[in-house]
């Protein structure tokens, strides 16, 4: 399953990575190993939501259910998350990274906290 991960580099800007969670075949599908989670947090964010440079309060997951968020790291690139996609949230020192909303669309999602 791919994952976009945003962490902070030796230079204390955010960057991307494309990671990949490893599924094994099972009965009724494939499943990765269990990974241990603090916490579940639902959050709606305004159709116009664009929040500055800023890092992440923790390592999380945040798995879009609807809308799209457009992330920009250090260096300028951006990556789209979309509805089903999933981001690993790990810049938590740093420069950090720009959140903006898309198309004018309310985005839902769920931060499942690791620490």
């Amino acid at each position: 399953m791919k994952v976009t991960r945003v962490y902070t580099g030796d230079d204390g800007e955010s960057h991307f990575e494309d990671i990949d969670i490893e599924l094994n075949p099972t009965a009724t599908g494939a499943l990765s190993e269990p990974q241990a989670a603090t916490n579940i947090i639902f959050r709606e964010t305004s159709p116009d939501y664009n929040l500055d440079f800023h890092t992440a309060p923790r390592r999380q997951y945040v798995i879009n259910l609807s809308g799209a968020v457009e992330i920009e790291v250090g260096d300028g690139s951006t990556r789209l998350i979309g509805t089903g996609e999933i981001l690993l949230a790990e810049d938590t020192t740093g420069h950090g990274h720009i959140s903006r909303a898309v198309a004018g669309q309310m985005r839902r999602s769920l931060f499942v906290t690791l620490d």
